[in-house]
């Protein structure tokens, strides 16, 4: 059985950093790109970041290219999203995100920028 659990968010202040993980089982995880989304209340879920399977380079939303970096550490089977130089729109509920056959999603884990 696929299981993504997502660890690492928390309250964090305008400029704060934090470090997102995402322990995966129930799979070849080398084998499977991987992403991070995102919700706000109120609205969509949006894709934050994504890194493929073995090597190739990782793709962005324009929002936080540059302050965020996705990673993933294949002996571990976890993936990371470190994100600096946090903002009040980060505010989201982040949710780990793979498609083996079918979509996977973590529970999700509450980022919560504010002073």
């Amino acid at each position: 059985e696929v299981q993504l659990v997502e660890s690492g968010g928390g309250l964090v202040q305008p400029g704060g950093s934090l470090r997102l993980s995402c322990a995966a089982s129930g799979f070849t995880f080398s084998r499977y790109g991987m992403s991070w989304h995102r919700q706000a209340p109120g609205k969509a879920r949006e894709l934050v970041a994504h890194i493929p399977s073995f090597g190739g380079t990782a793709d962005y939303a324009d929002s936080v290219k540059g302050r965020f970096t996705i990673s993933r550490d294949n002996g571990k089977n976890t993936l990371y999203l470190q994100m600096h130089s946090l903002e009040p729109g980060d505010t989201a509920v982040y949710y780990c995100y793979t498609h083996v056959i079918s979509d996977y999603w973590g529970q999700g884990t509450q980022v919560t920028v504010s002073s």
